[in-house]
């Protein structure tokens, strides 16, 4: 998908639900928090739950999405399935994303339509 932020081509030409698709599948903490773990390195759903702490299946469910997404793959052996994203590519997304957040300092945080003051997210209906 290639935007021309100049003007050329305005996003109304162009197809953003796939984009939409993608950022949407990374919203949820949850998921985003798995995604960074897989950046390490595979993990099976029962390591995943000792890291995260949460129930085997939320993680379950949660792979189970970013796998349907085409972000993470599993690798069966024997009973086992390990995890790992699917595509390198995901990983450049992220370094981006932190290089932006970096940038922007608390701007992202403090946003009043998506911050992270509880409050705003469920105004928001988060």
């Amino acid at each position: 998908m290639a935007i021309d932020c100049w003007g050329e081509e305005s996003p109304a030409d162009t197809d953003l639900g796939a984009a939409q698709a993608l950022f949407h599948s990374l919203s949820d903490g949850t998921r985003l928090a798995i995604v960074r773990r897989l950046a390490v390195g595979e993990a099976r759903v029962a390591d995943l739950v000792a890291q995260l702490g949460l129930a085997q299946s939320t993680v379950s469910k949660h792979v189970a999405c970013l796998r349907d997404c085409g972000l993470v793959e599993g690798r069966p052996e024997g009973r086992q399935v390990f995890y790992s994203l699917a595509r390198p590519e995901l990983l450049d997304l992220l370094a981006s994303a932190e290089v932006l957040l970096a940038a922007t300092g608390n701007a992202v945080a403090l946003c009043p339509n998506y911050g992270t003051d509880s409050a705003t997210m469920e105004a928001c209906g988060e």
